[in-house]
């Protein structure tokens, strides 16, 4: 099997990753997180002119191999712009079971004039699952969601409610007539609560029980997550050896000592278990398997390899590894907050063991 990428998709890739590094160095990614927005409106702007907030949105231009390789370079980059959270994963769920109608907004989206939120997790959620407290009664919502992920500045929400006669529907929402709370996570990016007391609702497509396209959708967003923290890890293992060539310690570069290369090394070994797991994931869903089993198991090998990586990174950098000025601690806190998505590396652990039922025994 041939697992390099076409020639379309390393256009794709080499695009992104030069519009990311022309957009951001380390100066220029705090200036922007720390403004109010979070992100760039001119980079969004350049993402939208490239048509990477389109992708999926036509299955027969681009799929979810394309997703995960744009992906990989924002986490390169750690570029802050909500382009998964904000378009691609609710414009996804909005081409798939939308009406004629309903994807006409895809065209502003893909334009980088409107933005989305799929707003699914509840207060309290820790496994990824389609279950949901909020409730849908006559075209109206009422619930809570929290977190939202580029809720803060959505103009157009994808909601989960539970249907009065049971299963999960899916909903169009009008975002300025929800209650937001908006918040700065620890990593940079924005999110937001959303309260929603009878808001009116517009069921997406034809109604009716999505559970089945919640559950893809998380999948997809999990396999989405696996291929940004693969590219946050590779350019954090590539700091960290630039570092042990360039640092001198004693008079000689730190590569020079035997126990930090071979710590370097082990870093490696864990990029390429994730890195493993993460065309697995890709894979998979590109071939139309939405499998939470496959997701858990390749999020729950990134997280252990973010952990390994990040903290790794950090002590190999010494104090400087600490600092705001210098791009390590915000690749560690970007790794962290993705493990923490959609289910932490433990989270993944007890999915895969409520599982273990399901398998044969082998005897001898």
């Amino acid at each position: 099997m041939d697992f390099d990428l076409t020639e379309e998709q390393q256009m794709l890739r080499d695009v992104t990753r030069e519009l990311l590094t022309r957009s951001y160095d380390i100066t220029k990614l705090n200036e922007t997180v720390d403004a109010e927005k979070g992100w760039s409106a001119d980079v969004w702007g350049q993402l939208a002119e490239t048509g990477i907030l389109g992708l999926g949105f036509d299955p027969d231009e681009a799929g979810h191999l394309e997703i995960v390789t744009v992906m990989t370079e924002i986490g390169r980059r750690l570029a802050p712009e909500p382009v998964a959270p904000g378009a691609l994963i609710p414009g996804g769920l909005i081409a798939e079971l939308g009406t004629d109608e309903q994807r006409k907004l895809l065209d502003d989206v893909a334009a980088g004039e409107k933005l989305l939120a799929f707003a699914h997790g509840e207060p309290g959620q820790r496994l990824p699952t389609a279950d949901v407290t909020t409730t849908a009664t006559d075209g109206r919502i009422s619930g809570r969601k929290q977190p939202v992920l580029a809720g803060d500045s959505a103009d157009v929400l994808v909601v989960t409610a539970a249907l009065p006669d049971g299963g999960v529907g899916l909903f169009l929402v009008d975002a300025a007539a929800t209650q937001r709370h908006s918040y700065r996570t620890f990593d940079g990016r924005r999110g937001a609560q959303i309260d929603l007391d009878a808001v009116a609702a517009e069921p997406l497509g034809a109604g009716g029980d999505a559970t089945e396209h919640v559950v893809r959708t998380i999948v997809r967003a999990q396999s989405v997550l696996c291929a940004e923290a693969v590219g946050a890890m590779e350019e954090s293992l590539r700091l960290t050896t630039e570092y042990l060539t360039s640092r001198k310690q004693f008079g000689v570069p730190l590569r020079n000592f035997q126990t930090l290369t071979q710590r370097a090394a082990d870093m490696y070994v864990s990029l390429e278990l994730a890195r493993s797991m993460n065309l697995y994931a890709a894979i998979s869903v590109a071939d139309g398997v939405f499998d939470p089993v496959i997701a858990a198991r390749s999020k729950l090998q990134i997280g252990r390899s973010a952990r390994h990586i990040s903290q790794e990174a950090i002590q190999l950098h010494g104090g400087i590894g600490m600092t705001a000025e210098y791009p390590v601690a915000h690749y560690a806190a970007r790794l962290t907050a993705i493990d923490n998505t959609l289910g932490t590396a433990d989270d993944q652990l007890r999915t895969l063991i409520s599982h273990v039922g399901e398998y044969g025994v082998v005897t001898l």
